[in-house]
C-alpha cells in the first residue's frame, strides 16, 4: 500500500481517482487546492502525488517548483491536465514532474502512471508500504482465497455479502449452478435486480473486493460499474478489501 496525494479542484475528479486508488488498495489524501495540498505534504509522506495544473488559487505548475526549490519534491508528483499545452508539460517535466497525464484520464492510463511512479518511488527507498497478504497487487497478482471450514472459499473483505452470493462463491468449482435460492414468485424487475445484486457481490467476493478485477471480469467500464452498484444497493464501503 502506498500514501498517495490527490490534487485537483474538480470534486468528481478527486473522488473518481480516490475510489480507483482505494480499490488498488492505497491510502488516499484529498486536497482542492494549492493550500492544502502544502498543509497536507507538511503533514505527511506521500509516495506519490497527483497534481492538477489549473487551480484557482496557485496553478500546480507553480506548486510544483516551490516544492522543488524548498527540497520537499522527494515524491514522484504526476501532473494532470485537459488543457495544458506542451510548453507547460515539458516545462513541468524540466522542473521534477514525473509524467504527465491528459484529461479525461483513462482508468489504464492513471494505474500504469501511478504503477510506474511507485516502482521510482521504492527504488529510491520512500515509505512505500508492502501490501496486505493475499490482496490483488499492482502486478496483477491474484488473491488468496481462504477456506471458510466447509471447503467453500470465504468471503475474504466483503463482509457485506449477501447470503446469496455466498451460495454462489460456494457453489464456483461445483459446475452449473442450476438454482442460487432466488425468489423468483416477484415481478421481474425485482427478481433481476436481485439477481444482478448477487451476480456483482459474487464477483467482488471472487475478486477480493478489487473493482479493477471486477471490472474487467464482468465487461463494464469502471464508471458504470460504480453506478450500477450503487443503483443495485452494494455497499462499496464495506465491499472494500483493507
Amino acid at each position: 500500500m502506498a500514501n498517495i496525494l490527490v490534487v485537483d479542484d474538480e470534486l468528481g475528479i478527486r473522488d473518481l481517482l480516490s475510489e480507483i486508488l482505494n480499490d488498488e488498495g492505497h491510502s488516499v489524501d484529498l486536497a482542492e487546492n494549492a493550500t492544502q495540498a502544502r498543509n497536507a505534504r507538511l503533514d505527511n509522506v506521500y509516495d506519490l502525488v497527483l497534481l492538477d495544473i489549473w487551480m484557482p488559487d496557485t496553478d500546480g505548475v507553480s506548486l510544483l517548483k516551490e516544492w522543488a526549490t524548498s527540497g520537499m519534491l522527494n515524491m514522484p508528483v504526476i501532473m494532470m491536465s485537459g488543457h495544458a499545452t506542451i510548453d507547460t508539460a515539458v516545462e513541468a517535466t524540466r522542473i521534477g514532474a514525473f509524467s504527465f497525464l491528459e484529461k479525461p484520464i483513462t482508468m489504464q492510463k492513471l494505474l500504469k502512471a501511478v504503477e510506474q511512479g511507485l516502482a521510482r518511488s521504492t527504488g529510491n527507498g520512500s515509505s512505500s508500504q508492502a501490501q496486505a497478504s493475499g490482496a490483488p497487487g499492482q502486478n496483477g497478482a491474484p488473491a488468496k482465497v481462504a477456506s471458510n471450514g466447509t471447503g467453500a472459499p470465504a468471503l475474504n473483505g466483503v463482509a457485506g455479502a449477501s447470503p446469496t452470493a455466498v451460495a454462489m462463491v460456494a457453489e464456483v468449482d461445483q459446475g452449473p449452478m442450476s438454482h442460487q435460492g432466488f425468489d423468483l414468485d416477484r415481478p421481474l424487475r425485482e427478481a433481476r435486480d436481485g439477481f444482478e445484486k448477487a451476480y456483482f457481490e459474487f464477483h467482488l467476493a471472487r475478486e477480493g473486493g478489487s473493482m479493477t478485477r471486477v471490472a474487467e471480469k464482468t465487461g463494464l467500464e469502471r464508471t458504470h460499474l460504480y453506478r450500477k452498484l450503487r443503483q443495485l444497493g452494494v455497499d462499496l464501503g464495506r465491499n472494500k478489501r483493507g
